[in-house]
């Protein structure tokens, strides 16, 4: 499981991207770069990463599924995943 402080770090990243994102909308249809430039780093949303929401792992993320191949993996075993199982042939 990934450690509670990078899990609270890309909380934070979250929020500030939705904190900014009608004012970065705005600027960058003014076209206005250096304004762009002033705001919060974190306020850009290529910073924010996409994090397992069971363990907060980072790599082998499954967007369809919001976690992890091997929280999914997990979980589809165990039959909590609807539609999903085991192939066998």
């Amino acid at each position: 499981m990934a450690k509670k402080a990078w899990i609270e770090r890309e909380k934070r990243k979250r929020a500030t991207v939705k904190k900014y994102a009608a004012l970065r909308a705005d600027l960058r249809a003014k076209g206005d770069y250096v304004g762009l430039t002033k705001l919060p780093r974190n306020a850009s949303p290529a910073r924010l990463t996409n994090r397992c929401s069971i363990t907060g792992r980072r790599h082998a993320y499954i967007r369809k599924y919001g976690c992890s191949r091997l929280t999914f993996r997990e979980m589809a075993l165990s039959g909590l995943i609807p539609g999903v199982t085991k192939a066998s042939w």
